[in-house]
C-alpha cells in the first residue's frame, strides 16, 4: 500500500474521529470473529468490469504474491486456534476466495484444508466454503470438495445477456457457457450436496423476474443478489432508461413481489429474507443490511489482515489494516477503529441513519456503500433512497397479509 493510501485511511473516518476507548466505555463490546476469508489466490482469470479488486479503485493486489504460501496458511490457522480458544467459539468458517481461488489448484486447496485442520486441532470445528467464478470448476475440484467437505458457491449474474455483459475473459469473450456447464455439474445428483448457492450482482438493465427465473434453472439452495459496489464518490451505474429516482429499489421490489407470491417452499433470496426477518422484529445475520456486527475478516496472500473486500471500491487501500497474521492476533483487529466502526451498531452511524424510521431494518446499509471522500464512511448508504423504496413496497405487502391473518 502506498504512503498516500495509508495517509488517507488514517485521516478519514473511522481512522480519524472514532474513539474506540469511548465506544467501549459506553458499553459497545467487541464481537469475536467467526469467519475467515482466505484469499488463497490474488489474481483472476476473468475481467469483470464491476470487480472491486481489479477494476475499481484499489491497486494493492499488484504487489501481493499470486498464491498464498503454505507457511501463511499455517499462520492463519494458528490465529484461528488462538481466537477460537480465547472466545470459546464452537465453529469458525473458512472461505476460500480470491481473485479466483481455483487458480491455486486442487492440490493447494486440499493441502490448505489439511494444514488448517492440523494446526487448529480441537480448538474449534472448521467449516469450509469456496466462492468461485465457475470457469475452472470441474470434476477434479468437485471430487476434492466432496472429500474435504467444501461447500461451493458460484458467481452467475443471470441469463447469458446479463452474465456476459460484465463477466468476461480478458479478450472480451463471455464466460457464460463455461459457468453454465460448471453449474450443471455442481447441480447434478452426485454433487448437489456441495452446492452453497449462487451470487449475482444486480444488472440494473435486466428484468429482475427474468433474471431470478434464469438462476432458478440450476436449482440453487439459495440466491444472493448484491447491489454493485458503489459509494457517494463513485456512484452506481444508472439504467439506460432512467425513469425512476430509485431504480435499484424498484428492481428489488419487483423481485420481492414475484418471490413473495411464489408457492412455498421458496428458494431463499438472502437480501429479501434478511429484510423480511428484520421488518418482523427478528435479528439479522449479515453485513449487507441491519445492525448485526461484522464478524468476518480477510487474510490476503501475503498474510495481511484486511477488512471486507468491498471497501476497495472506495479508494486505494481502504480495506487495509496495520496487522498481519505473523505479528498480530485477531483480537488486535477488534480494537481498531476500522473494525469497531463495523461492529458498533447504531452508535457508529451517521445522524441521518440514527433518526431514520428504517434504522433497525437498514442499519445504514452496507458499510462499503457509505463512503464519501472527506467524510469517510460516516454517511448513509449511497443506495439509501433505493432501500427506502424497497422497504416501503415490502411493508405494504407484509402489513396486508398480517391484517388478513389477524382478522
Amino acid at each position: 500500500m502506498s504512503a498516500d493510501a495509508d495517509s488517507r485511511r488514517r485521516r478519514e473516518w473511522p481512522g480519524s474521529g472514532l474513539d474506540v476507548a469511548a465506544l467501549r466505555a459506553a458499553g459497545v463490546a467487541p464481537v469475536p470473529l467467526r469467519q475467515v476469508v482466505l484469499k488463497i489466490a490474488a489474481r483472476c482469470d476473468l475481467d469483470c468490469s464491476y470487480c472491486y479488486v481489479y477494476s475499481l479503485q484499489d491497486t494493492g493486489w499488484r504487489d501481493r504474491p499470486r498464491l498464498m504460501a503454505p507457511s501463511t496458511v499455517r499462520a492463519v490457522a494458528a490465529r484461528i486456534r488462538e481466537h477460537a480458544s480465547t472466545h470459546q467459539l464452537p465453529e469458525v468458517s473458512v472461505v476460500f476466495h480470491g481473485g479466483e481461488p481455483l487458480l491455486a489448484g486442487v492440490q493447494t486447496i486440499t493441502r490448505a484444508c489439511a494444514d488448517l485442520r492440523s494446526v487448529v486441532g480441537e480448538a474449534t470445528e472448521l467449516t469450509f466454503a469456496l466462492q468461485t467464478n465457475g470457469v475452472r470448476l470441474d470434476e477434479a475440484m468437485l471430487t476434492a470438495a466432496d472429500r474435504e467437505h467444501i461447500f461451493i458457491s458460484v458467481s452467475m449474474d443471470g441469463p447469458r445477456e446479463s452474465h456476459d455483459r460484465f463477466r468476461v475473459h480478458r479478450d472480451g469473450r463471455g464466460s457464460f457457457d463455461r459457468v453454465d456447464a460448471a453449474l450443471r455439474l455442481l447441480a447434478s445428483d452426485r454433487y448437489r450436496h456441495l452446492f452453497g448457492g449462487l451470487l449475482a450482482v444486480i444488472d440494473i438493465d435486466a428484468d429482475p423476474v427474468g433474471t431470478y427465473r434464469a438462476l432458478l434453472e440450476y436449482q440453487p439452495p439459495t440466491v444472493d443478489f448484491l447491489l454493485p459496489f458503489a459509494n457517494w464518490t463513485h456512484p452506481p451505474r444508472q439504467p439506460h432508461a432512467a425513469e425512476s429516482a430509485t431504480p435499484y429499489g424498484d428492481w428489488l421490489a419487483a423481485l420481492f413481489e414475484h418471490w413473495y407470491a411464489s408457492p412455498q417452499p421458496r428458494t431463499p433470496v438472502r437480501i429479501l429474507e434478511e429484510t423480511l426477518q428484520l421488518m418482523l422484529g427478528g435479528i439479522g445475520g449479515t453485513e449487507v443490511i441491519g445492525l448485526a456486527p461484522a464478524t468476518s475478516v480477510v487474510v490476503e496472500t501475503d498474510g495481511s489482515i484486511e477488512q471486507t473486500g468491498g471497501l476497495r471500491a472506495a479508494y486505494d487501500g481502504a480495506s487495509a489494516t496495520d496487522h498481519t497474521v505473523f505479528g498480530s492476533s485477531f483480537d488486535d483487529l477488534l480494537e481498531t477503529p476500522e473494525l469497531a466502526a463495523r461492529q458498533g451498531g447504531e452508535a457508529v452511524l451517521a445522524a441521518e441513519c440514527r433518526s431514520c424510521e428504517w434504522l433497525s431494518v437498514c442499519g445504514g446499509g452496507h458499510y462499503a456503500h457509505r463512503y464519501s471522500a472527506g467524510a469517510g464512511f460516516l454517511r448513509q448508504s449511497v443506495y439509501c433512497s433505493d432501500l427506502k423504496a424497497l422497504f416501503a413496497r415490502m411493508a405494504v405487502l407484509i402489513s396486508g397479509d398480517l391484517r388478513a391473518t389477524t382478522s
